[in-house]
């Protein structure tokens, strides 16, 4: 994944598209200060898992900021947040859909044999070690609990 947001930027420097640059920055920027934070713990550099939940981190945190600005009526401001989103997603797996989710949630339920609300915590992490980056493990938290009541 680092090989690919790097090659990402060189082509965006390229091409001159600064929103492009600066995210692609960011996202490495990020990844750096975690190589730190494990270097400092003792820790290997961060893998392609660690890279994933860092990009769901910020597009979670430019989702927020874009809604706040929507709200605070600074509509040209919620536009930036939401076209970062859309280069981070680029380095990201398809989202599953909520249907998609559902069959996905009814099968880690059925493999870990889930039978009750007891159980949600070995079914959320059934569902983090299968599908990384794929869903909103929020959403997905609603799911399980709903079909293991």
């Amino acid at each position: 994944m680092r090989e690919s947001i790097t090659g990402a930027l060189k082509e965006a420097v390229k091409a001159k598209d600064k929103r492009r640059i600066c995210t692609l920055r960011l996202i490495q920027a990020a990844v750096g200060d975690r190589d730190i934070a494990n270097r400092g713990a003792g820790k290997d550099p961060v893998s392609d898992e660690d890279i994933l939940q860092i990009l769901a981190k910020m597009v979670k945190q430019r989702e927020e900021s874009a809604k706040a600005f929507e709200d605070g009526n600074r509509l040209e401001l919620a536009e930036q947040e939401r076209a970062e989103i859309e280069i981070i997603r680029e380095f990201m797996p398809r989202q599953l859909c909520e249907d998609d989710t559902r069959k996905a949630v009814a099968a880690v339920i059925n493999e870990v044999h889930a039978e009750g609300l007891r159980d949600m915590g070995r079914c959320m992490t059934a569902l983090r070690e299968k599908f990384p980056g794929q869903m909103d493990f929020g959403k997905a938290s609603g799911i399980v609990k709903s079909m293991l009541q």
